[in-house]
C-alpha cells in the first residue's frame, strides 16, 4: 500500500476512534461492545484496522492512566472538558506514550486535524498546546533532537 493511502487510512482510524471514545465516554459502553458496533460499520472497512483495533481496548483499558498523563496538561479538571477534547486528548497521550513509531509532531497534527474536524470553534488552539506539552514532557529526548519550533 503506498504511503498516501496507509497514512489516510490512519487517520481515517483516528476519526472512528475519536467516535468511539466519545460514544464511551456519553454512553458509557465497554471496548468489547464498542468494537463489535464499529466493526458493523461500512467506514470500518475504510480504515486501518489494525490500528483502531488495538486502540480502542488499549485506551480503555488505560483510561485511568491515560487521564492522570492529561492532568497536568490541560487547565481545567477533566470532567470540564469537551468529549471531543478529551477523546483526541486521550489518542494523542495513547500514541505519545506507546507508539514511538509515530512521529511526535505526526500526533499533534492529527490531533489538531481531528479538532477542526469535529471540535469547537478554535478548539485546535487548546487541543494543539496540550499535545505539545504532552510531547515535551513525554517524548523528552524526540523534541529536543528535532526542535520544538
Amino acid at each position: 500500500m503506498p504511503p498516501a493511502a496507509s497514512t489516510g487510512t490512519r487517520t481515517r482510524a483516528r476519526e472512528l476512534l475519536l467516535q468511539a471514545l466519545y460514544q464511551q465516554q456519553i454512553a458509557g459502553h465497554d471496548s468489547a461492545e464498542l468494537l463489535e458496533q464499529f466493526h458493523q460499520q461500512a467506514a470500518y472497512n475504510r480504515v486501518d484496522r489494525e490500528f483502531f483495533d488495538t486502540a480502542l481496548p488499549a485506551i480503555c483499558a488505560d483510561w485511568e492512566e491515560l487521564e492522570a498523563a492529561l492532568e497536568p496538561l490541560v487547565d481545567r479538571p477533566l470532567a470540564q472538558l469537551d468529549p471531543v477534547e478529551k477523546g483526541i486528548l486521550l489518542i494523542g497521550v495513547f500514541e505519545l506514550t506507546t507508539r514511538p513509531d509515530v512521529p511526535y509532531r505526526v500526533v499533534i497534527n492529527e490531533g489538531v486535524n481531528l479538532a477542526k474536524r469535529f471540535g469547537a470553534l478554535d478548539g485546535h488552539k487548546y487541543i494543539n498546546a496540550c499535545l505539545d506539552k504532552a510531547a515535551q514532557s513525554l517524548r523528552s529526548d524526540e523534541v529536543q533532537a528535532q526542535g520544538s519550533g
